[in-house]
């Protein structure tokens, strides 16, 4: 959610007269998260985010936003997205496709309570049920492959730790049987800024443009990675209890998902690995961007190696 894309007011006011939503009143770019062109819109009407996508293409969205409603329709927190005058939740800003959804109140936590990690994990279980039934689907951009080969694509800047680390775990998950787990929609990047709260009522999950279809359990792994990570390092094994028991009181796990459970922890904590070493050694610009320390995922891949 960095601004690589830069708008001024008078391509703003043009953009928004194709929306029923007001005049505008303020806006200001967002330099959170990495991926996204993204500014906060105020206008007659209400409070708005814009979202410019910066690597996907238009026919590629709808599976994103149509997930927002379907969700909001089940009942699970999401930023509803808003329609132009023609009924179309995309439309081109600056040659690229951008949405206007609703902002949400609330903000991402830093340090979450164990009552907001129980609330988060029993959201992304309703998240995972629903999304069984969601009729279109999308192949995970940000699966193995993808890994390994984006591992060859930033290895000539990696240290030797480095690359022995990654191509150690790399052959590990290749040996994994990921397609045999039940799957759905997954949200693939909960972190815990992708979540927002008014103190313990969970107001909105965000920043779905990683939605894919693939092993649910997978997608836990990404949340208990981030939700439940000590300032050591590690993962607090309390927490990460908690957050499985409130997990698996909406959707049990089954016994084939059970015994994935560490190669899963290992596999998130790889993906942000090589994503975090990706924006670091082969940045994009942006007027306002934010690279994420690697060395985090670094060290928690570390910790998952030598787990028992």
């Amino acid at each position: 959610m960095s601004v690589y894309t830069v708008v001024n007011q008078a391509e703003l006011e043009v953009f928004l007269a194709d929306y029923e939503q007001g005049a505008l009143v303020a806006f200001e770019g967002i330099s959170a998260g990495i991926e996204n062109t993204n500014y906060f819109v105020d206008t007659t009407t209400g409070r708005f985010v814009l979202t410019i996508f910066e690597h996907h293409r238009f026919e590629e969205l709808p599976y994103f936003l149509n997930i927002m409603a379907f969700m909001a329709d089940h009942q699970i927190p999401t930023a509803n997205p808003k329609p132009t005058l023609n009924g179309h939740y995309l439309k081109a800003l600056k040659g690229k496709p951008a949405a206007l959804v609703e902002r949400l109140t609330g903000s991402g936590v830093e340090h979450p309570t164990r009552t907001q990690c129980e609330i988060m994990a029993k959201n992304l279980a309703k998240f995972h049920l629903a999304g069984q039934d969601y009729q279109q689907t999308r192949a995970n951009d940000r699966d193995l492959h993808w890994m390994q080969k984006t591992f060859q694509s930033i290895k000539s800047y990696l240290s030797k730790d480095e690359i022995d680390l990654i191509a150690i775990e790399l052959a590990y998950q290749a040996d994994i049987a990921w397609d045999t787990l039940p799957e759905s929609v997954i949200h693939a990047d909960l972190f815990c800024d992708n979540a927002l709260f008014n103190g313990d009522v969970l107001s909105g999950i965000i920043d779905l443009y990683y939605a894919c279809n693939a092993p649910m359990l997978y997608d836990l792994a990404v949340m208990v990675n981030d939700w439940c990570r000590t300032e050591q390092g590690g993962l607090n094994t309390d927490m990460v209890k908690a957050v499985l028991n409130a997990y698996e009181a909406v959707r049990p796990l089954t016994m084939k998902e059970q015994s994935f459970w560490k190669p899963a922890l290992r596999l998130a904590a790889l993906r942000f690995l090589l994503s975090r070493l990706q924006d670091k050694h082969q940045p994009r610009e942006g007027e306002m961007t934010q690279i994420k320390d690697p060395n985090v995922f670094k060290t928690l891949l570390i910790v998952h190696q030598h787990s028992k």
